[in-house]
Protein backbone atom coordinates (compact mmCIF):
# COMPACT_ATOMS: atom_id res chain seq x y z
CA UNK A 1 0.00 0.00 0.00
CA UNK A 2 1.34 3.71 -0.93
CA UNK A 3 1.83 6.17 1.77
CA UNK A 4 -0.76 7.85 -0.25
CA UNK A 5 -3.47 5.32 -0.01
CA UNK A 6 -3.88 5.12 3.47
CA UNK A 7 -3.80 8.64 5.03
CA UNK A 8 -3.87 12.33 4.31
CA UNK A 9 -0.36 13.76 5.14
CA UNK A 10 0.64 16.58 7.46
CA UNK A 11 0.80 19.29 4.90
CA UNK A 12 4.34 20.51 5.83
CA UNK A 13 2.96 23.89 7.93
CA UNK A 14 4.45 24.55 11.13
CA UNK A 15 5.41 21.75 13.64
CA UNK A 16 3.25 21.59 17.10
CA UNK A 17 5.91 21.92 19.97
CA UNK A 18 6.38 18.09 20.92
CA UNK A 19 4.95 17.26 23.64
CA UNK A 20 6.76 16.18 26.98
CA UNK A 21 4.77 12.45 27.79
CA UNK A 22 6.01 9.44 29.06
CA UNK A 23 2.60 7.59 27.75
CA UNK A 24 3.45 4.50 25.33
CA UNK A 25 1.49 4.06 22.42
CA UNK A 26 1.30 0.69 20.06
CA UNK A 27 0.71 0.98 16.44
CA UNK A 28 -0.16 -2.54 15.15
CA UNK A 29 -0.71 -2.88 11.35
CA UNK A 30 0.94 -5.16 8.57
CA UNK A 31 2.53 -2.18 5.93
CA UNK A 32 5.58 -1.33 7.65
CA UNK A 33 5.53 2.25 5.86
CA UNK A 34 2.16 2.98 7.61
CA UNK A 35 3.96 1.84 11.04
CA UNK A 36 7.26 4.20 10.66
CA UNK A 37 5.45 6.91 8.92
CA UNK A 38 2.53 7.04 12.33
CA UNK A 39 5.45 6.01 14.72
CA UNK A 40 7.51 9.03 13.07
CA UNK A 41 4.64 11.90 13.31
CA UNK A 42 3.59 10.53 16.93
CA UNK A 43 7.29 10.42 18.18
CA UNK A 44 7.90 14.23 16.71
CA UNK A 45 4.50 14.73 19.35
CA UNK A 46 6.78 13.77 22.18
CA UNK A 47 4.71 9.96 22.21
CA UNK A 48 7.20 6.62 23.05
CA UNK A 49 6.09 4.29 19.75
CA UNK A 50 6.47 1.08 19.28
CA UNK A 51 5.58 -0.62 16.12
CA UNK A 52 4.38 -4.16 15.75
CA UNK A 53 2.43 -5.67 12.16
CA UNK A 54 1.24 -8.94 13.84
CA UNK A 55 -1.68 -9.96 16.62
CA UNK A 56 1.30 -12.02 18.39
CA UNK A 57 3.51 -9.22 18.82
CA UNK A 58 1.05 -6.81 20.25
CA UNK A 59 0.22 -9.76 23.09
CA UNK A 60 3.86 -9.90 23.78
CA UNK A 61 3.85 -6.21 24.27
CA UNK A 62 1.17 -6.12 26.35
CA UNK A 63 2.06 -8.69 28.39
CA UNK A 64 5.54 -7.02 28.97
CA UNK A 65 5.42 -3.34 28.45
CA UNK A 66 1.85 -2.62 28.18
CA UNK A 67 1.21 0.30 26.21
CA UNK A 68 -1.30 3.31 26.94
CA UNK A 69 -3.00 3.60 23.45
CA UNK A 70 -3.40 0.93 20.77
CA UNK A 71 -3.84 1.87 17.10
CA UNK A 72 -5.46 -1.07 15.59
CA UNK A 73 -5.88 -1.88 11.76
CA UNK A 74 -8.38 -4.60 11.33
CA UNK A 75 -6.85 -5.76 7.72
CA UNK A 76 -4.34 -7.87 9.13
CA UNK A 77 -3.35 -11.23 7.00
CA UNK A 78 -4.37 -14.50 8.49
CA UNK A 79 -5.58 -12.82 11.67
CA UNK A 80 -9.35 -11.27 13.05
CA UNK A 81 -8.77 -7.57 13.76
CA UNK A 82 -12.04 -7.67 15.74
CA UNK A 83 -10.82 -11.02 17.72
CA UNK A 84 -7.50 -8.83 18.77
CA UNK A 85 -9.90 -5.99 20.45
CA UNK A 86 -11.91 -8.13 22.12
CA UNK A 87 -8.57 -9.28 23.77
CA UNK A 88 -7.24 -6.31 24.71
CA UNK A 89 -10.50 -5.10 25.46
CA UNK A 90 -11.04 -8.75 28.12
CA UNK A 91 -7.53 -8.75 29.44
CA UNK A 92 -6.24 -4.74 29.86
CA UNK A 93 -7.11 -1.21 30.25
CA UNK A 94 -6.13 0.67 27.33
CA UNK A 95 -7.25 3.13 24.95
CA UNK A 96 -7.98 1.22 21.72
CA UNK A 97 -8.30 3.30 18.07
CA UNK A 98 -9.15 1.58 15.28
CA UNK A 99 -7.55 2.48 12.01
CA UNK A 100 -8.74 0.69 9.15
CA UNK A 101 -9.46 0.74 5.75
CA UNK A 102 -12.88 -1.11 6.32
CA UNK A 103 -15.31 1.86 6.13
CA UNK A 104 -18.46 -0.13 6.00
CA UNK A 105 -20.55 0.96 8.68
CA UNK A 106 -21.11 -2.74 9.95
CA UNK A 107 -17.60 -2.73 10.80
CA UNK A 108 -17.16 0.57 12.42
CA UNK A 109 -20.69 -0.76 14.29
CA UNK A 110 -19.06 -4.01 15.65
CA UNK A 111 -15.60 -2.22 16.36
CA UNK A 112 -17.20 0.10 18.41
CA UNK A 113 -19.00 -2.76 20.25
CA UNK A 114 -16.30 -4.66 21.17
CA UNK A 115 -15.13 -2.15 22.56
CA UNK A 116 -13.04 0.53 20.94
CA UNK A 117 -13.02 3.97 21.85
CA UNK A 118 -13.07 5.75 18.25
CA UNK A 119 -13.38 4.13 14.87
CA UNK A 120 -10.84 5.84 11.77
CA UNK A 121 -10.73 5.21 8.02
CA UNK A 122 -8.32 5.45 5.86
CA UNK A 123 -7.37 7.80 4.33
CA UNK A 124 -7.63 9.85 7.09
CA UNK A 125 -5.00 13.62 8.46
CA UNK A 126 -2.38 12.85 10.83
CA UNK A 127 -3.33 16.35 12.55
CA UNK A 128 -7.18 14.13 13.14
CA UNK A 129 -5.78 11.34 14.36
CA UNK A 130 -3.62 13.32 16.45
CA UNK A 131 -6.62 15.16 17.74
CA UNK A 132 -8.53 11.74 18.37
CA UNK A 133 -5.16 10.23 19.91
CA UNK A 134 -5.02 13.14 22.41
CA UNK A 135 -8.91 13.01 23.32
CA UNK A 136 -8.33 9.23 24.50
CA UNK A 137 -5.85 9.84 26.05
CA UNK A 138 -7.40 12.71 28.23
CA UNK A 139 -9.96 10.19 29.17
CA UNK A 140 -7.81 7.20 30.70
CA UNK A 141 -5.21 9.65 31.51
CA UNK A 142 -5.66 13.50 31.92
CA UNK A 143 -3.09 14.27 34.35
CA UNK A 144 -0.49 13.00 31.70
CA UNK A 145 -1.91 13.45 28.15
CA UNK A 146 -1.80 16.99 27.83
CA UNK A 147 1.43 18.68 26.37
CA UNK A 148 2.66 21.40 28.85
CA UNK A 149 3.06 23.99 26.10
CA UNK A 150 -0.77 23.57 25.35
CA UNK A 151 -3.72 24.26 28.05
CA UNK A 152 -5.21 21.07 28.86
CA UNK A 153 -8.98 19.84 27.91
CA UNK A 154 -10.94 19.00 30.93
CA UNK A 155 -11.58 15.66 31.83
CA UNK A 156 -15.05 14.61 30.54
CA UNK A 157 -16.79 13.41 33.87
CA UNK A 158 -14.73 14.51 37.13
CA UNK A 159 -14.30 11.58 39.47
CA UNK A 160 -17.32 12.70 42.32
CA UNK A 161 -16.40 12.04 46.07
CA UNK A 162 -17.35 8.49 47.14
CA UNK A 163 -19.49 6.08 44.99
CA UNK A 164 -22.19 7.24 43.47
CA UNK A 165 -25.58 4.88 44.18
CA UNK A 166 -28.24 4.29 41.31
CA UNK A 167 -30.73 1.84 41.12
CA UNK A 168 -28.89 -0.70 42.98
CA UNK A 169 -25.55 -0.30 41.46
CA UNK A 170 -22.28 1.69 42.72
CA UNK A 171 -20.09 3.26 40.73
CA UNK A 172 -16.62 3.98 42.19
CA UNK A 173 -15.35 6.72 40.17
CA UNK A 174 -11.49 7.05 41.88
CA UNK A 175 -11.13 3.12 41.15
CA UNK A 176 -13.25 3.15 38.30
CA UNK A 177 -15.22 0.10 39.21
CA UNK A 178 -19.00 -0.50 39.04
CA UNK A 179 -20.71 -2.98 41.67
CA UNK A 180 -23.99 -4.30 41.52
CA UNK A 181 -26.21 -4.65 44.81
CA UNK A 182 -24.25 -8.02 45.93
CA UNK A 183 -21.07 -6.45 45.28
CA UNK A 184 -20.15 -8.23 42.25
CA UNK A 185 -17.94 -6.30 39.48
CA UNK A 186 -19.10 -5.60 36.39
CA UNK A 187 -16.58 -4.64 34.01
CA UNK A 188 -16.72 -1.29 31.83
CA UNK A 189 -15.08 -0.47 28.94
CA UNK A 190 -13.60 3.34 28.97
CA UNK A 191 -16.24 4.66 26.74
CA UNK A 192 -18.97 3.16 28.82
CA UNK A 193 -17.33 4.21 32.44
CA UNK A 194 -17.37 7.56 30.68
CA UNK A 195 -20.60 7.13 29.54
CA UNK A 196 -21.99 6.47 32.83
CA UNK A 197 -20.17 9.02 34.40
CA UNK A 198 -21.81 11.80 32.49
CA UNK A 199 -25.08 10.28 32.52
CA UNK A 200 -24.61 10.22 36.89
CA UNK A 201 -23.28 14.00 36.89
CA UNK A 202 -26.62 15.31 34.83
CA UNK A 203 -29.25 12.70 36.38
CA UNK A 204 -32.66 13.91 35.77
CA UNK A 205 -31.61 15.81 32.33
CA UNK A 206 -32.16 15.00 29.21
CA UNK A 207 -29.02 14.62 27.26
CA UNK A 208 -28.25 14.98 23.59
CA UNK A 209 -26.44 13.04 21.58
CA UNK A 210 -24.03 16.03 20.48
CA UNK A 211 -23.67 16.55 24.01
CA UNK A 212 -22.58 13.08 25.41
CA UNK A 213 -20.40 12.59 22.33
CA UNK A 214 -18.66 15.90 23.07
CA UNK A 215 -18.28 14.92 26.74
CA UNK A 216 -16.70 10.69 26.28
CA UNK A 217 -15.12 11.77 22.81
CA UNK A 218 -14.14 14.80 22.83
CA UNK A 219 -15.83 15.72 19.42
CA UNK A 220 -19.35 16.64 17.92
CA UNK A 221 -21.35 13.94 15.88
CA UNK A 222 -20.98 13.97 12.29
CA UNK A 223 -24.01 13.10 10.29
CA UNK A 224 -25.38 9.76 10.53
CA UNK A 225 -22.88 9.19 13.49
CA UNK A 226 -24.70 6.09 15.75
CA UNK A 227 -21.20 6.12 18.06
CA UNK A 228 -23.62 7.03 21.13
CA UNK A 229 -26.58 5.14 19.97
CA UNK A 230 -24.30 1.66 20.37
CA UNK A 231 -22.43 2.94 23.54
CA UNK A 232 -25.99 3.72 25.22
CA UNK A 233 -27.33 0.29 24.20
CA UNK A 234 -24.05 -1.59 25.44
CA UNK A 235 -24.66 -0.22 28.85
CA UNK A 236 -27.92 -0.67 28.83
CA UNK A 237 -27.43 -4.45 28.59
CA UNK A 238 -25.18 -4.16 31.83
CA UNK A 239 -27.23 -2.04 33.61
CA UNK A 240 -30.89 -3.13 33.04
CA UNK A 241 -32.82 -6.24 33.97
CA UNK A 242 -34.15 -5.86 30.25
CA UNK A 243 -32.26 -3.63 27.50
CA UNK A 244 -35.42 -3.72 25.31
CA UNK A 245 -37.44 -2.07 28.17
CA UNK A 246 -35.22 0.00 29.66
CA UNK A 247 -35.84 1.42 33.33
CA UNK A 248 -32.32 3.39 34.17
CA UNK A 249 -31.17 5.35 30.91
CA UNK A 250 -34.38 5.80 29.00
CA UNK A 251 -34.47 7.56 25.35
CA UNK A 252 -36.47 10.56 24.68
CA UNK A 253 -37.06 10.88 20.91
CA UNK A 254 -36.06 13.55 19.01
CA UNK A 255 -33.85 14.90 21.98
CA UNK A 256 -31.22 12.22 23.22
CA UNK A 257 -31.25 10.12 26.45
CA UNK A 258 -31.87 10.48 30.01
CA UNK A 259 -31.12 8.79 33.36
CA UNK A 260 -34.52 8.71 35.57
CA UNK A 261 -33.02 6.99 38.63
CA UNK A 262 -32.25 9.14 41.47
CA UNK A 263 -28.48 9.18 42.30
CA UNK A 264 -27.33 9.20 45.88
CA UNK A 265 -23.43 9.97 46.74
CA UNK A 266 -21.44 8.59 49.29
Amino acid sequence: MKESDAFIPYDGGMSLPAAVSPLHLAVLDDEPDITALLANYLQGRGYRVTQLHSGRALMALMSSDAPSLVLLDLGLPGEDGFSIARQLREHWHCGLVIVTGRGDAVDKVVGLEVGADDYVTKPFDLRELLARVKAVLRRIAPDEAAAPAMAPAPAPAAAAAGPQRFAGWSLDSSARRLLDAQGQETVLTTGEFDLLSTFLQHAGRVLSRDFLLEQTRGRSAAPFDRTIDVQVGRLRKKLEADADDPQIIKSVRGAGYILVAPVTKG
